[in-house]
């Protein structure tokens, strides 16, 4: 399986750390499951600086994206999204958006990019708001399908608020199914509460 991260100058780090941090370590996934690969993908091959101000450099650009069952494309927020140098992507992602076993998860500004696309008009989403995204977004109808809520899942698409890297993380790794589901929800309560009730429950969950 493959996680394909785009990445774009002002991609907000924050966001998909926790997400990124759970696939690259593996520390919690089922027992004997296929490796998680993440590849970052780039517009090109040049570098960009996130937020935080941190360069990455992508492993391939998105022409050399080679998609199959299970993979998920994984759109962080960014300031850029709407610049209009994201057209591969956004193609990318409408050729795939209809294919039930390609997950697409975006967050925060990646949702403008869907929104003003048209992709967002028919299924069930989030975002940081829907005033956020009528004001950002001239091109999108789909009002009556927004949910007010920090992560929304329809079929094989993903969205979240910005104001939601757990939420995003948690429904993402539930979707993907690479967690026993005790194990899941003992991590999610554990960051959300940050009771250590639920450290011990996520030890123990590593035992069965």
């Amino acid at each position: 399986m493959n996680i394909f991260l785009y990445v774009l100058d002002t991609l907000a780090d924050w966001e998909i750390a926790y997400l990124t941090a759970e696939i690259n370590t593996g520390r919690y996934f089922k027992k004997n499951i296929s490796p998680v690969k993440i590849v970052k993908v780039g517009n090109n091959m040049s570098g960009i600086k996130t937020f935080g101000g941190m360069e990455i450099f992508p492993d391939i650009d998105v022409d050399h994206i080679d998609l199959h069952n299970g993979d998920l494309i994984l759109l962080p927020g960014a300031d850029t999204w709407l610049n209009g140098n994201n057209h591969k992507i956004i193609d990318k992602i409408s050729e795939n958006l209809s294919n039930k076993d390609i997950t697409i998860a975006a967050i925060c500004g990646a949702t403008t990019a869907l929104a003003d696309h048209g992709m967002l008009d028919t299924l069930n989403h989030t975002s940081n708001d829907l005033e956020f995204l009528k004001m950002f977004c001239k091109n999108y109808k789909g009002e009556k399908y927004y949910e007010n809520k920090p992560a929304t899942i329809d079929g094989n698409l993903i969205t979240a608020s910005g104001l939601a890297p757990l939420e995003f993380t948690y429904e993402v790794l539930k979707k993907l199914n690479i967690m026993e589901t005790d194990t899941l929800n003992a991590w999610y309560q554990l960051y959300t509460t940050r009771e250590p009730r639920y450290f011990y429950d996520l030890m123990r969950s590593l035992e069965v």
